[in-house]
């Protein structure tokens, strides 16, 4: 995500979350983003968020994004039929990352699947989750297909989130990397589950709209827990090396392209069952002779950062990619990018050219993530 760069929160066209006084009481800077007022930064700036994510502990407000609940006696076997990934594979609370894809396989969103003993919750981007839902209903049949309007989501990130959350519930702090259950925080209902955006340890915490900004002030109440923006949510993911949809991923880009090819579900890649998601065929052969151009991480040889849009050049100048992401990690200690190459410009260390003011500067092909990943993993 590329921060919005205004501060119009009170658009008309800008919804409010359920967390919305919360962060005027602490200073938020609102901006509009994805049609809701959201807060970019709070008074200690994104640098500070960032780092403070990194050693301790963010709360994040992402209750934007769509919840979407599928009741059904083969709502598995059905979903399994629009995504890439193994649903009917999923054992009760266990989650998976995987994609909604057009008949070329293009990606029409990127989400979280969880299956529950009564049905899946999923959790697609804020932008997508209209269209998304409209797909499901009409695609699903006779399964129930709803957006859970009624609530918020926050998460809590970073490596003291499992202590603070032990202090509300020590049965949170045992589910592993991609687990999820129903659990009390300080008496509040809530469904949790274990992944993270940020390439650190997290918990994404769903509970009813009435009841967040009561269980988020808790929460802030720990010593250890700050607020934190969209701006610090960016560049945490940008190190992380993880996609965002409408920059790494589009309709015209496909999961072998993003370097997503790990969510294709294991028995399609093997061979083992017959994959029904619209543009497998496309999907399976890119695969197996490998896609004409694929994301990669890239490391400026300066401090200057490269920004979304800037086209890449070879030694030749010669168009040979795409910056799709750009920014500056605080973590890393300089600038970083995500962006697509050809084929021939894939390896670790390939030299890339970009021109900015009208003067070129060197980059190079970097292995992502950019920051070790933290999420806990058992086994």
């Amino acid at each position: 995500m590329s921060p919005p760069s205004n501060n119009q929160a009170g658009t008309e066209t800008s919804r409010r979350t359920a967390l919305y006084d919360l962060h005027l009481a602490h200073g938020a800077k609102m901006v509009p983003f994805a049609g809701y007022a959201m807060p970019l930064q709070y008074a200690g700036g994104i640098r500070h968020e960032h780092q403070h994510t990194r050693t301790a502990a963010g709360l994040f407000d992402v209750s934007h994004m769509g919840q979407i609940r599928i009741a059904g006696t083969d709502a598995a076997a059905a979903l399994e039929t629009l995504v890439t990934g193994d649903i009917t594979g999923l054992n009760n609370h266990q989650q998976r990352y995987t994609l909604l894809t057009n008949d070329r396989g293009g990606v029409l969103d990127d989400l979280m699947v969880v299956k529950r003993p009564d049905s899946l919750s999923l959790v697609v981007n804020a932008a997508c989750k209209h269209n998304d839902l409209t797909l499901l209903a009409a695609a699903l049949g006779g399964a129930r297909v709803a957006l859970a309007d009624d609530r918020a989501l926050l998460a809590l990130q970073g490596p003291k989130a499992a202590e603070v959350l032990y202090g509300f519930n020590s049965a949170v702090t045992g589910l592993s990397f991609m687990q999820a259950g129903e659990f009390e925080l300080d008496r509040i209902a809530c469904f949790i589950t274990r992944s993270g955006y940020t390439g650190e340890d997290g918990f994404e915490i769903s509970v009813a709209a009435d009841e967040a900004g009561s269980l988020a002030e808790r929460l802030l109440e720990v010593p250890g827990v700050e607020l934190i923006g969209l701006g610090a949510r960016d560049s945490l993911r940008l190190e992380a090396g993880l996609c965002l949809y409408g920059h790494e991923l589009d309709e015209t880009t496909t999961p072998v392209e993003a370097d997503l090819a790990w969510a294709i579900g294991a028995k399609y890649r093997r061979g083992e069952a017959e994959a029904r998601f619209p543009g497998a065929g496309r999907v399976l052969e890119q695969l197996r002779a490998g896609p004409a151009r694929k994301r990669v991480g890239l490391k400026p040889a300066d401090r200057l950062p490269v920004r979304e849009g800037t086209p890449l050049l070879d030694d030749g100048g010669e168009r040979a990619g795409l910056v799709t992401s750009g920014g500056f990690g605080p973590t890393v200690g300089g600038p970083v990018a995500l962006g697509y190459v050809d084929r021939a410009y894939t390896d670790a260390g390939t030299e890339l050219q970009v021109v900015i003011r009208n003067r070129r500067h060197r980059l190079h092909v970097a292995g992502l993530p950019f920051i070790k990943h933290r999420y806990h993993k058992t086994g």
